[in-house]
């Protein structure tokens, strides 16, 4: 290493020291030719995670941006903070496995999705509506179908209780129709 101080480019390593936070080791060298000690360091060199947005940018990987939908979609629902917070640990792993340095938002919004569908059923479908930008009702009942179809899958067909239809009342028929509509339907049944 070349020295600071004289830019001799001998020297030796007098004490080494891994950092607190572990992500560095601290070097104190001293120049073989003016004998003057300074520091280095040494750090791993990270390549930064990027996710492609659907219009082509890149922005780094954020995880707390994650957290924060994901906390918004659960929003007033069953579920825990540290439910949370392992599903952005859980992406934030795959994603850091990954060979490639940039990952899709698409991609990334699929892996959440997955593991907020097992998670919470209304949270998912929240998260989706945003994610997937739902346009229209078309989309939102699309949603709920994916939903349902999946719920059906796992209900055992033993434990499906039949519901019969209820008779409607007199009172809910009246508020179907005019007041003048009534007494016609009254008039031909002698009511």
């Amino acid at each position: 290493m070349q020295c600071p101080f004289c830019n001799h480019t001998e020297d030796k390593v007098v004490d080494s020291r891994e950092s607190r936070e572990g992500d560095s080791i601290r070097r104190r060298r001293e120049c073989l030719k003016c004998h003057r000690r300074f520091t280095s360091y040494e750090r791993l060199e990270e390549m930064p995670l990027m996710v492609v947005k659907k219009d082509g940018r890149r922005e780094n990987f954020d995880r707390q941006k994650l957290l924060k939908s994901l906390m918004l979609a659960c929003q007033k629902r069953p579920v825990m903070t540290t439910q949370i917070d392992n599903i952005v640990l859980d992406a934030e792993r795959r994603v850091m496995d990954r060979a490639e340095r940039e990952i899709q938002s698409r991609e990334l919004g699929e892996i959440l999705m997955n593991e907020l569908k097992q998670l919470d059923n209304v949270a998912y479908v929240r998260f989706a509506s945003v994610y997937r930008d739902f346009k229209d009702l078309p989309d939102f009942i699309s949603a709920l179908e994916d939903v349902l179809t999946q719920r059906d899958r796992e209900v055992e067909p033993s434990k499906v209780k039949v519901l019969q239809p209820k008779q409607s009342t007199p009172t809910i028929e009246r508020s179907l129709f005019s007041t003048d509509d009534m007494k016609k339907k009254n008039e031909g049944t002698g009511l």
